[in-house]
């Protein structure tokens, strides 16, 4: 049975049908934000969070930077560490926000997305994967879109990890994760230094764990694995069910010194005061150990 409205021809009718159909439409992508995004021409695969959404008591802000026009080839293994760090993270309870081949805009954005859902109550887990330079005492991650040829363009393009850390700071969260893969060498030093730094030691601050895939001064050189070796060791902690984050990030360092043979030793630098779990503890469940 067909209903018409008095008045209405039916050229005006089909007419608000199609509007129907479009505004559908535009509900369906507004309802899709928050999901996953893919750029079949960069290959970006995003995972963005409302900013205007609740408190996230596990709160984590996973970077991976793999394709930087200044670089010789597109790295691999930011991205794939992005992806399964976002994913092990998620399935410890983790409102996960992750970006990749991240501008310096949107890396801000992101900072900016973090601090409207930590509250005094979060654990916040910070991971970047990609380049990172020292300049002074600081540690950069660098942008995908970073211009840099002298040391102030670094910390003109670069986004500061003590700086992330202390907005967390700011904001009273109570446990502060950060995991920095970025002690590689890089196309941007050469311009203006013999050689390649590798990172500055990160000072943690208050009740706060840093694991850094080199020692200060350091590089790392990458495998060939499809993860890095850190991250590839830190995964393996977590799917173990180590309970202690430090427990996890430690085994994860000492995994990555043995495999290496001491070519490469992780920085782990700690201030907590608290027992800050990476796995969720369950009423029926025992705390796996750290050995």
């Amino acid at each position: 049975m067909r209903f018409r409205v008095p008045g209405l021809s039916r050229r005006s009718m089909t007419t608000i049908a199609a509007l129907i159909g479009v505004v559908s439409v535009a509900i369906g992508a507004h309802a899709a934000l928050n999901k996953r995004v893919g750029d079949p021409q960069s290959g970006k695969d995003v995972t963005r969070i409302d900013g205007s959404g609740p408190a996230a008591l596990r709160f984590a802000l996973v970077i991976g930077n793999g394709r930087y026009p200044d670089a010789a080839q597109p790295m691999v293994q930011p991205i794939n560490d992005a992806r399964a760090l976002s994913g092990a993270l998620r399935r410890e309870g983790f409102d996960v926000d992750m970006i990749e081949d991240a501008n310096r805009n949107d890396m801000l954005q992101a900072v900016e997305r973090m601090k409207s859902r930590v509250t005094s109550d979060s654990t916040v887990v910070l991971f970047f994967g990609g380049y990172g330079i020292q300049s002074g005492r600081e540690s950069y991650m660098i942008p995908v879109d970073a211009r840099i040829w002298n040391e102030a363009d670094v910390r003109r393009s670069g986004i500061s990890i003590e700086a992330v850390l202390g907005t967390m700071q700011e904001r009273g969260v109570h446990a502060k994760l950060a995991i920095v893969d970025a002690s590689r060498r890089n196309p941007y030093e050469r311009r203006f230094r013999a050689y390649s730094h590798g990172l500055a030691p990160i000072n943690a601050p208050a009740n706060a764990l840093v694991l850094s895939s080199s020692t200060p001064g350091k590089v790392a050189e990458d495998g060939d694995g499809q993860n890095s070796i850190l991250v590839g060791a830190l995964l393996g902690s977590i799917s173990s069910r180590i309970v202690s984050a430090e427990a996890a990030f430690t085994k994860a360092r000492l995994a990555v010194t043995r495999a290496t043979n001491g070519a490469q030793v992780p920085s782990l630098s700690s201030s907590l005061v608290d027992d800050v779990t990476l796995a969720p503890v369950t009423a029926d469940a025992t705390p796996a150990s750290g050995g």
